[in-house]
């Protein structure tokens, strides 16, 4: 559908995607992988009002069934309660009183959509995704929703993530590390499936599909506003997020119509599990030196569990790091009990419930704002990755997904693959 091409952040080499290619085979080093769209202008496709309108920089095969797409709007109340000037809020959830529609109220939904559209439907392989909750959430339903076979790998404690408007069809599978586990257990686990010639890994971030679904949460804000904001704030566990965002900028700034800046980004982290924050502020490329066990008590002690990758693409050539770097950014950090204070503060201004993942967005753009790191006239970007779940409980019948397996992901490799396979 896209005849899109890969470039190698590292070499700038441009090479054709020969199907689900996660990095280049030629390049010297690690480096993520980026689209290159043979349309430089920033373009709609008006014929479609979901997430599918922002095809032609999308890397896609087909388009998927009930999509929906992040809406931009003006703050008043929350921009007064703080004294900003330009303060515009991407909402990505249910709230249909403006036009948000995303029925399991996260921003993942861009993800799910853009990579499985990527699939293409002659593959014979099953997808395996690793998520602390709300990724699997969008992935099953997506797939559910357009029958394509997927196992969806998750902490057995976050199982209260998955819950949904209707049954999942059978070509889902939910497969659960054992309890008190974390993120990282369920990409690990999801790596030795991943073993078998039966499956294949969806890749994070080093699918451009994710990222650069993922990024139209910014098209979406260029769109309302008519120009690149100033700053942007998002919470982060990975900061795969924040990358997309950081690339899409970058084409906007090709494109020439919406200014030729970047972006400040300002991502937040959920004290006390940062280990994307520690590294920043000494300026270390690397993740600093951390035991995991360690890591996985205070990942269990955050409220915003989606925020808990042990290994995320920070140091990667075009990671983290690097958009930091290329953008003057800064890393905040809140507590869960900032995360706390800022949903409520978002529920009585602009009238919506938030995920506590939003609530340290909001928390940290509070923080830069009154640290004076962010001028109140600036236009600025909040990305508010998810909300609107009690609306939509008040309103709609969900069931909760049970596990079809629940495997340790210590054991043994051909066991836990062909445990797998059986499901299917």
């Amino acid at each position: 559908m896209n005849n899109y091409k890969l470039m190698n952040i590292s070499t700038g080499r441009v090479f054709n995607d020969a199907g689900w290619v996660l990095s280049d085979p030629e390049s010297p080093t690690p480096s993520l992988l980026r689209s290159v769209y043979p349309n430089k202008k920033f373009e709609l496709d008006n014929k479609d009002d979901g997430f599918y309108r922002y095809a032609s920089w999308l890397p896609i095969c087909r388009t998927l069934e009930n999509s929906a797409s992040t809406i931009t709007y003006r703050s008043k109340g929350l921009a007064n309660r703080l004294g900003l000037d330009n303060l515009f809020i991407s909402f990505s959830g249910y709230w249909p009183e403006i036009g948000a529609n995303m029925t399991t109220c996260s921003f993942k939904e861009t993800e799910a959509y853009s990579v499985c559209a990527r699939f293409h439907p002659d593959n014979n392989k099953i997808m395996v995704v690793a998520s602390a909750g709300n990724t699997a959430r969008a992935f099953a339903k997506v797939c559910s929703d357009n029958k394509i076979p997927l196992v969806v790998v998750i902490p057995e404690d976050n199982l209260d993530a998955l819950w949904f408007e209707k049954p999942l069809n059978k070509c889902v599978k939910i497969v659960c590390t054992p309890s008190q586990t974390d993120y990282f257990d369920a990409i690990d686990l999801s790596n030795k499936i991943c073993k078998s010639p039966m499956f294949f890994e969806e890749g994070g971030a080093k699918n451009v599909a994710r990222r650069d679904g993922m990024a139209t949460t910014l098209l979406s804000a260029v769109n309302t506003i008519g120009r690149i904001p100033d700053y942007y704030f998002q919470a982060i566990g990975s900061g795969t997020g924040t990358i997309a965002v950081w690339e899409a900028n970058l084409r906007l700034i090709e494109d020439g119509r919406f200014g030729n800046h970047k972006m400040i980004l300002i991502p937040s982290q959920n004290y006390p599990f940062t280990p994307m924050y520690d590294a920043w502020k000494v300026q270390s490329r690397e993740l600093l030196p951390f035991d995991d066990d360690e890591a996985r008590k205070k990942a269990l002690q955050i409220k915003a569990k989606v925020l808990s990758n042990r290994r995320p693409p920070y140091s990667i050539t075009g990671g983290l790091f690097d958009a930091l770097k290329d953008t003057n950014g800064d890393i905040e950090i809140a507590t869960n009990d900032e995360s706390e204070a800022a949903c409520e503060l978002f529920k009585e201004t602009e009238g919506i419930d938030i995920y506590h993942a939003s609530g340290i967005a909001l928390a940290g753009m509070i923080k830069s704002i009154k640290s004076g790191k962010v001028s109140k006239d600036k236009v600025i970007m909040l990305n508010i990755t998810g909300g609107g779940e009690n609306k939509f409980k008040s309103t709609h019948d969900y069931v909760m997904a049970k596990p079809d397996l629940v495997i340790d992901n210590n054991g043994d490799i051909a066991t836990i693959c062909k445990s797998v396979e059986k499901l299917f």
